[in-house]
């Protein structure tokens, strides 16, 4: 496959995945936003959810304060910020358009009108009781995306750099809520390990729709322990990073069966692999969830820059 096809793919599967996990990002800041607050943590929730996004700069240097409706719109509809709802969906349906014969009929016709029934929503007639309908509804289409990718592609390399892209976005976005939530919401550093707001924990989870699943597994009240542990280390929770990993790995190995070589990507994918299935979350804790988490995402930057140049993507 050439690069520039192999790079359409990879970063359409990302846009798509950035898009739903905006969507999960913008709905835990709405409804902790809804919570009542007193003083400067009023806003609290936002700035996460900004930093969580990886625009917080960008948003101050527009808005300059902090507003519900400024960062929704901000966040949901403003085609100048690249990982806005609207950008995401413009760039993975132009990566779309750009490699049509490369997707299945169902794969486009679910994106192209899920772009063109985005179009369709008026930001400044928007009332606050149709956020929530919205964001369900974005996920709901990246669902369908999803679907019909892994129900109508051949699993070939057309289907493993999109698995790429979706793994390795999914990856990169639990580990930056985690880190960013598990660190704004605290009100201070000396509190972290102990009981906090319960409303707080569930917008974590909730985040990577996790919040039912949890209580399943744990049938207990949150603990930022288990939460930690179910979000990094638990392999059956499929947005931990121990799951992507896992995916992220297999994945290569068919690229590298396909090709007939194995590249240092491969082998990077294996070593965080290997990192998660001997990790303990109560040496995690000890060493620092924050240096784990910053570490694992370098890790994760790597593994997407070595596929890039094993693949040739800018060629």
């Amino acid at each position: 496959m050439l690069g520039r096809t192999a790079n359409d793919l990879y970063w359409l599967s990302r846009y798509i995945e950035r898009a739903e996990n905006m969507a999960r990002l913008i709905e835990a800041g709405y409804r902790i936003a809804l919570l009542p607050r007193a003083g400067d943590d009023r806003n609290q929730e936002w700035t996460s959810t900004l930093e969580s996004a990886g625009c917080a700069a960008q948003y101050h240097a527009k808005h300059g304060t902090l507003d519900t409706r400024n960062v929704v719109d901000f966040l949901l509809f403003d085609a100048s910020n690249p990982s806005s709802i609207h950008a995401c969906l413009a760039t993975a349906r132009r990566n779309a358009r750009a490699q049509r014969t490369a997707l299945t009929r169902e794969m486009w016709e679910s994106l192209n009108s899920s772009w063109l029934e985005f179009q369709t929503i008026k930001p400044d007639t928007l009332r606050p009781d149709a956020l929530p309908r919205i964001l369900d509804w974005i996920k709901e289409r990246s669902a369908a995306y999803r679907g019909a990718l892994l129900n109508t592609i051949l699993r070939n390399d057309t289907y493993f750099f999109s698995q790429l892209g979706t793994f390795l976005e999914r990856a990169d976005n639990t580990a930056r809520i985690l880190d960013v939530k598990y660190y704004v919401l605290l009100p201070s550093t000396s509190m972290i390990g102990s009981g906090v707001d319960n409303a707080q924990w569930e917008a974590i989870l909730r985040s990577v729709s996790a919040h039912r699943s949890y209580r399943w597994v744990y049938k207990d009240s949150y603990r930022s322990w288990r939460i930690a542990d179910y979000l990094i280390l638990n392999r059956a929770m499929p947005r931990s990073l121990r799951a992507c990993y896992g995916e992220i790995e297999s994945t290569l190995d068919d690229l590298s069966s396909l090709y007939g070589e194995e590249m240092p990507c491969a082998k990077t994918a294996r070593s965080t692999l290997a990192l998660l299935d001997k990790g303990d979350i109560d040496t995690i804790f000890q060493s620092g969830l924050h240096e784990f988490l910053i570490e694992f995402i370098a890790r994760n930057n790597r593994v997407a820059h070595e596929i890039s140049e094993a693949y040739h993507f800018n060629s």
